[in-house]
């Protein structure tokens, strides 16, 4: 059984250059992910809600290895050091702690 964790992170940008500004925190962002084994699984930008309210930006999955990993980006000082742009880039966001479940459907 895998220890991996997909964190679904939703994102609302501000208006004026948010979506500029999480641009250049993703790209800065991007090597500390990458150094402790999180890896961007897929990445979407909404359409349209057919049911229910759903009008993020931007919304994307990213894989860690664990839990305990996922709790090392936090502490790292060079992530520090970037982690104020993500703050200044957006509106609104969740992040939500997600395993693999299979739906039992043909693929």
């Amino acid at each position: 059984m895998s220890d991996a964790i997909y964190m679904l992170n939703v994102l609302w940008f501000k208006e004026d250059g948010g979506a500029e500004k999480y641009a250049e925190y993703a790209a800065a962002a991007a090597p500390f992910v990458e150094e402790i084994g999180g890896k961007l699984v897929e990445s979407y930008r909404p359409e349209a809600a057919l049911i229910g309210e759903w009008n993020p930006d931007l919304f994307f999955v990213v894989e860690w290895p664990s839990w305990e990993t996922f709790l090392k980006l936090p502490e790292n000082p060079g992530y520090q050091s970037i982690a104020h742009l993500r703050e200044e880039a957006l509106r609104d966001s969740l992040l939500i702690r997600c395993r693999r479940e299979a739906l039992g459907l043909p693929e």
